[in-house]
This record gives structure tokens, C-alpha cells and sequence, in this order.
């Protein structure tokens, strides 16, 4: 973990104070504890009512305090939270968030001098914030000397040379300091220069104002490859075009600031809690309502947190001549399904098939969709759509592949569905899942059970904790007769996912099988006997009793009584002739030890 992480990561343990918890007896301990509930559960909407209505009786608890603000805060609603961090501070307690929230309102009214006073107070948000948001300050006020010196001071710093560059060569072109600017990002950085999105764009679009269009197309393909989304692939048709691309990437100190939240944000965001990432993209768009990227961020981070009408509502707010409007759009069918509006999100991947009819990954979100909706034969059709318009060199390709050849298994075409497996394996060797999806069917069909148990074995081999595929190794072992082996998988299986139903059932019939296995061969007995062995034995001794076939087909459970009649052909060959009643009498006298019945 790098320095500035650290410094980070460190200051998520005082993300919510540690100081007094709320004091039952002041408040309404019923509002304290549906506010906690609230809070756990990333409910900001109840989270901020019940935190505030308790801040009515003790409103100079640092709990309530805290948690009241953070949650306005990740409701997008900034202006309600900047009352709650002055509180925070006027009381004396130290909140890295209620300084974040003080200063994006200090830098979006302009008022650079209470930033100033702020950390001159010791009211720091982190060394690195902390040195750039002076350098922003000074150019703020039209200070450009104090503003580079201060980005000089922080290039200077342990662990923040490539962030003080970025932000030094941001600020020059934002005053049109092209040269300067060029100069910084082309300059001498041990280990290269590490590009941000935004960065990139900014350092191709100072190339492009400087007549060096060449050198930008050079730029975007190294750094984005063949990854290019709809604005960098403009970007770059652009460039190729030998168009002069206008500086747009940071252009002023609240930009500056929101681009560094936004980087802030994606430095700790698979360390930190999801709930404190959130305060850095919220700051971001707070400064920068309109750059998309911080609007997708917010977005992806309160889909994660199961706040999906929030999420709906950031990815809804992408206008839609935005280059990134159809990645909102994903977003937004992604949200409802999660939801379970399915056919909502129906509804939006079909007006965007229609306003993007040439991307194939509408129409590969649309066949989930409709997967997940159990209407496979529309999904399989959407998949095929999506496979005509990706690139043969399109290694996204194997998914579409993998999820056609599952809704060709759920309306039984084998043949459609082994098919697309394979040639989701044909671009995809080895990979687990494919791999445990299609061995896992060829073991329930019966059919090249060799080949399944090679297939599961390398997908066990690759991912051992995975229950699922465990299970799968099992149970392959289990019909190929390994019933030794079976076992122990099948409760490896189970330890790993001990609540699974399936797993459970299938090591139940593999510990049976084992049991009656053994008692075979203790008994001697040589022709093959298995469980199912006993449940035909049942069957035939119940028919043999003069029990009625449709009972017998309730105690097997058979759909149909012409499944249960295969017993009445076993049941005929077993049966003696017919006897006379004078032979069943001389049976009768036999049994009864010869003794004669009474006329």
C-alpha cells in the first residue's frame, strides 16, 4: 500500500467519531436506535431524519453530529451537511470529513481566504489535499506564483511527485500555459509518467493546442489501447483527423479540486468503506455537477451499497448528448434489475437500442436482462444480435457466448447450448466457470463423463474454494461410481457452502450410495445393487401386496402413472400361476402345522 493510501486508509477509523455515542437518556432512544439501524443499513434518506431528530435533544453529540452530516452528505444534499461540519468544529471535535465539507464550501462560494484560515487552524483533511487545495487557493485569488510554489511543495513530498506534477500542469492550462504545461507532463518522472483518465485527455488536448496532433494520437493509443470508451474513441477520431481539440479537461480551481476527490476516491475505493469513498465523489460532484466521470462514480458506489433509486437517479442525471450517456444508461438497466424492475429495465435497453443500435454491449445487457427475466428465447435472439456487432478480435465475445449457451440449456436445446460452451472455451481455455457449466451438464445428461471429469478437475484446480465447483467434482465422482471420493469432495463442498441445498441433497445421495455399497459387498452379494436398487425393490413389493398403483405413484412421486406401470412388467414375470383354491387349502393345511379345520 503506498504512502498516500496509507494516509488515507487511516483516516477512515475516525470516519464516524469516536467520541460520546448519543445519550439515551436525553434522546428518544426509539429515534437513536432507527437512526443506527438506518445508518447500517446505508439508508441515508432515514439515516438523516432520525440522526437529526435526535440532535434536537443533545445537539452537541459528536456521534449524531457526525452521522446526521455523512448522511446529507451521501444523499448529494452538501448544503444541509455544511451547518452540521460547522457544528462539528465549533464544538471542538476533529471529523477529516466536516473539514472536507467546510472546504468545497469555502471553494465553491470563491471565499479562498477561509480555506486559508482553515488549515492555518490545523483543520487538515490529509498532506496531500492539504498542499493542493493552497496551490488552488493561490490561483483562485490570481496568485499564480504562491499557487505553483505551492504545487512545487507537495511534488517535493514523499509519495505525491506524479499528483503534484498532474495538478501543477492542470493549473498552467488553465491560464492557456501550454508550453509550461506540455513541459511538466513530458518531463524527466522516475518510473514514467502514471496518467489518470482525466490526465490523459488533458495532456492529448495540450498536445493538440500546441499543433503536435501527431504526438496526442501517439499519447491516446498508448494509454488507452484498444480500450477506448465513446469520449476517448472522439477524442481520438479527432486527433486522427488533424482537428485542433480545445483544452476542456481542468479549467479552473473548483475543478482542480473535484479532479482531486474524484482520483481520492478511486485510490481507496476496494480499501475503505464504500459509505467513506462515497464522501470524496459526493465532494466532487459537488464542485463539478457536470463531469460525468464523478457522476458515474457516485453512481457505481450507491449501486454497491443497494441504494439503487439513488444510483438510478445519478446515472438518470447524464444528459443525453453526453459521449458517456449510453454507459449511464447500462448503469441505470443494471440498477433496476438489481432492483428487480426487470421489465423497467427492459424498457430502457430497448429506447437504447434504438438511440445506439450499432453497441454491442446494449444488446449483451439486454440478453441478461431478459435471461434474468426467464424469457430466453427473446434473450437468445438479443444475444445473437450483440455477437454480429462485436469485432472478431473481441475477447467479450466468450460471455455473450457463456449466457446464450445457458438460455439454450433452460428451454432444453443441448445442442444450441453445448455448442455456444465450447465456443465460449474456444476464447476463453481453462476459464472456471464455462468450464464447471458445461462439465456440470455433461455429468446430469450421462454423456462423456471422461471429458466432464477433466473439465471440473481443471476448474476445481483453479478456483479450490469454490463450493459450487467442488460440488460439481463431486458429483461427477458420484456417477462415475467413485463413491470414496465423491464423499469427500462432496463435504468439502459442503463446508465451503453449508447452507446450500443442492450440495447438501447430492452429498446425502453419495453418502447413501457409500452405505449401501458397503453393505453389499459385506453381504456378499455379487449382482450390482445400488440406493436406487431398494426403491425398485419397494415399488415391486408393494404391487406384489396388492397395493393401488396410483398410491404407489404418490410414494415415488412420478409425474405420470405410465412411469409407475414399468413395475406392473416386472410384477407379471415374478408372480406364480395361477392356483387352484384346493391348492391354496393344501397350502393353508401345510402352514398351519396339518391341523383340520372345522367343517
Amino acid at each position: 500500500m503506498t504512502v498516500l493510501k496509507r494516509s488515507f486508509i487511516g483516516a477512515v477509523t475516525a470516519f464516524m467519531i469516536s467520541g460520546a455515542a448519543a445519550n439515551a437518556a436525553q434522546i428518544d432512544a426509539g429515534a437513536y436506535l432507527a437512526a443506527k439501524q438506518a445508518g447500517l443499513a446505508s439508508d441515508f434518506a432515514e439515516a438523516s431524519r432520525y440522526f437529526s431528530q435526535g440532535l434536537l435533544a443533545d445537539p452537541s453529540n459528536p456521534y449524531l453530529l457526525e452521522n446526521a452530516m455523512t448522511s446529507w452528505i451521501a444523499l448529494g444534499d452538501v448544503d444541509r451537511a455544511i451547518p452540521l461540519a460547522q457544528a462539528i468544529v465549533d464544538y471542538g471535535y476533529d471529523s477529516q470529513i466536516a473539514n472536507l465539507t467546510l472546504m468545497i464550501a469555502d471553494a465553491k462560494a470563491g471565499d479562498w481566504a477561509s480555506i486559508f484560515n482553515a488549515l492555518d487552524a490545523g483543520r487538515s483533511i490529509g498532506p496531500l489535499v492539504d498542499g493542493l487545495s493552497k496551490g488552488w487557493a493561490y490561483l483562485g485569488q490570481g496568485d499564480m506564483t504562491n499557487a505553483l510554489a505551492s504545487f512545487d511543495a507537495v511534488i517535493a513530498a514523499d509519495g505525491m511527485l506524479v499528483y503534484g506534477l498532474t495538478h501543477k500542469a492542470y493549473a498552467l492550462a488553465s491560464v492557456g500555459d501550454f508550453e509550461g504545461a506540455e513541459a511538466i507532463f513530458s518531463g524527466q518522472v522516475p518510473g514514467g509518467m502514471r496518467y489518470s483518465r482525466q490526465s490523459a485527455i488533458a495532456h492529448a488536448q495540450i498536445l493538440s493546442q500546441l499543433g503536435r496532433n501527431a504526438d496526442a494520437l501517439g499519447l491516446v493509443d498508448k494509454i488507452f489501447g484498444d480500450q477506448l470508451d465513446v469520449g476517448t474513441a472522439k477524442l481520438r477520431a479527432q486527433l486522427a483527423a488533424d482537428e485542433a481539440v480545445a483544452y476542456s479537461a481542468v479549467r479552473s480551481p473548483t475543478q482542480g479540486l473535484a479532479d482531486l476527490f474524484i482520483v481520492i476516491a478511486d485510490i481507496v475505493r476496494g480499501d475503505a468503506p464504500k459509505q467513506f469513498t462515497l464522501m470524496y465523489a459526493r465532494a466532487a460532484t459537488y464542485l463539478w455537477s457536470g463531469h460525468t466521470p464523478a457522476v458515474l462514480m457516485n453512481a457505481a458506489l450507491l449501486e454497491d451499497l443497494a441504494q439503487y433509486d439513488l444510483a438510478n437517479a445519478a446515472y438518470a442525471s447524464v444528459s443525453r448528448d453526453d459521449p458517456s450517456f449510453h454507459a449511464a444508461e447500462l448503469g441505470r438497466a443494471d440498477v433496476l434489475r438489481a432492483a428487480g424492475r426487470k421489465d423497467a429495465a427492459i424498457e430502457v435497453l430497448d429506447a437504447l437500442s434504438r438511440s445506439h443500435p450499432d453497441l454491442p454491449e446494449v444488446y449483451a445487457t439486454k440478453g441478461d436482462t431478459l435471461r434474468q427475466a426467464e424469457r430466453y428465447g427473446e434473450a437468445i435472439a438479443t444475444y445473437s444480435r450483440a455477437l454480429e456487432l462485436y469485432d472478431d478480435r473481441d475477447n467479450a465475445r466468450w460471455f455473450v457466448y457463456y449466457t446464450r449457451g445457458i438460455s439454450h440449456h433452460k428451454i432444453d436445446d443441448w445442442p444450441g447450448a453445448e455448442a455456444d460452451f465450447r465456443s465460449a472455451l474456444a476464447l476463453r481455455p481453462d476459464h472456471p466457470q464455462v468450464l464447471n457449466y458445461l462439465g456440470y451438464s455433461l455429468v446430469e445428461r450421462g454423456e462423456k463423463l471422461d471429458e466432464a471429469l477433466g473439465m471440473i478437475e481443471t476448474a476445481a484446480a483453479t478456483q479450490p474454494d469454490n463450493g459450487a465447483i467442488v460440488d460439481s467434482l463431486g458429483w461427477v465422482y458420484f456417477q462415475l461410481g467413485q463413491y470414496e471420493e465423491a464423499v469427500f469432495q462432496l463435504e468439502r463442498a459442503a463446508s465451503l457452502e453449508p447452507v446450500d441445498p443442492v450440495i447438501n441433497d447430492h452429498l446425502g445421495d453419495a453418502l447413501c450410495q457409500r452405505i449401501v455399497r458397503n453393505a453389499v459387498q459385506a453381504a456378499g452379494i455379487e449382482k450390482p445393487a445400488t440406493v436406487h436398487s431398494l426403491r425398485h425393490s419397494f415399488a415391486t413389493h408393494m404391487l406384489l401386496n396388492g397395493v393401488d398403483l396410483r398410491e404407489i405413484q404418490g410414494y415415488l412421486g412420478h409425474a405420470s402413472v405410465e412411469t409407475t406401470m414399468i413395475y406392473t412388467h416386472v410384477v407379471k414375470t415374478m408372480r406364480n400361476r395361477a392356483m387352484s383354491p384346493l391348492d391354496s387349502l393344501a397350502n393353508m393345511q401345510t402352514i398351519v402345522g396339518g391341523n383340520q379345520i372345522a367343517d
